[in-house]
């Protein structure tokens, strides 16, 4: 966890499993997003906001479905905010990611999303917005202090096919 002291702003990146929290006016929190998940909450009348970044929201263990990761996550940033003088029942939301980054295997990103979406429903937590799914990563640039959320999708690099060599077509003659 990244708790941005108050003074200077600045911008604060966050990778799987962290989150930051600032009510510093300019800082910046960045992340970059393919099937992960980031939650953007804030409290516009404490001026103060944060930013998680979920790998996977849900795991399997023993064939039982859990949760308890995404809601670790979840807890940990709103817990955050309610240090830095945030109330529980002013938080808004947006939420991003979840893209379907490889054809033909699991679609965890659409898991984290319906996630992170049912989290703040269950919680009454209002989300203002989202932009999930698909198959771009997201560049994510949250300000945390006013709720204002950057959003640059990184589109998926062309896959490059290397022409098969033929072989030369041979007489029946070989030479050693």
């Amino acid at each position: 966890m990244a708790d941005i002291n108050s003074g200077t702003s600045r911008v604060t990146t966050i990778t799987q499993g962290e989150f930051a929290v600032s009510d510093t006016a300019g800082d910046q929190i960045s992340t970059i997003l393919g099937s992960c998940v980031a939650t953007c909450l804030w409290d516009d009348e404490a001026r103060v906001g944060g930013m998680n970044h979920i790998l996977v929201a849900q795991t399997n263990v023993g064939g039982i479905l859990s949760d308890f990761a995404g809601v670790n996550a979840m807890e940990l940033l709103i817990n955050g905010l309610v240090r830095r003088g945030a109330d529980r029942t002013r938080l808004k939301a947006k939420v991003f990611g979840g893209s379907r980054m490889v054809a033909g295997l699991s679609d965890i990103g659409g898991k984290n999303g319906a996630f992170a979406l049912e989290f703040l429903k269950r919680e009454g937590i209002d989300c203002l917005g989202h932009s999930l799914g698909g198959t771009s990563a997201r560049h994510i640039k949250f300000f945390p202090a006013e709720g204002r959320v950057m959003q640059k999708l990184v589109a998926a690099t062309e896959t490059v096919e290397t022409p098969v060599r033929k072989e030369p077509e041979r007489n029946g003659v070989e030479l050693f």
